[in-house]
């Protein structure tokens, strides 16, 4: 008994706790319980292997919650990518990095987007995601991933953001 033994996570365990999370507090506090979680579960290697590894769909959701409609995903990104500056609508997100390394950038916004004029961003910063760092990105916040390899990761969206309508935004 006398060793401190690391209990694996479950999909289930890990998706229970982010539930009980949001619900005892949901909004900004709340997630970043959740995002500190999701980074421990990405050093977990038996829960990398089994749901992270094994994946081999660019996006495949693992769990939707009932109550929330939050979702986890585990996503595998093939080679190198940029993507633009975006938002999660009225939603947000947490990247949580497994394998490789994303360089994700912080925009500040100038002007609003609407559906007919992409808004107006400013780079603000850059910085590394690594295996086991987990960013969360609250409502509005501007970034734009990039990859010079393949990567894997394991997201949470705040809402499966497939039906969310995004606008558009253009750096200047």
């Amino acid at each position: 008994m006398g060793n401190m033994e690391q209990v694996g996570h479950t999909l289930e365990t890990f998706a229970a706790k982010c539930h009980d999370f949001i619900k005892a507090e949901p909004g900004p506090a709340g997630r970043r319980k959740v995002c500190e979680l999701l980074s421990q579960v990405l050093k977990d290697e038996q829960f990398v292997a089994k749901y992270v590894d094994n994946n081999d769909k660019e996006r495949n959701i693992l769990y939707q919650d009932p109550e929330f409609g939050f979702c986890i995903i585990a996503h595998d990104y093939v080679g190198a990518k940029e993507s633009g500056p975006h938002d999660h609508g009225h939603s947000w997100a947490i990247y949580g990095q497994a394998r490789g390394e994303t360089q994700m950038n912080d925009w500040s916004l100038i002007e609003k987007a609407s559906a007919e004029v992409p808004g107006k961003v400013k780079h603000a910063r850059t910085y590394k995601l690594t295996p086991g760092v987990a960013h969360l990105y609250n409502e509005g916040d501007l970034h734009s991933p990039s990859r010079a390899s393949s990567t894997k990761l394991i997201r949470i969206e705040g809402t499966d953001m497939t039906k969310v309508k995004r606008f558009k935004f253009l750096p200047v």
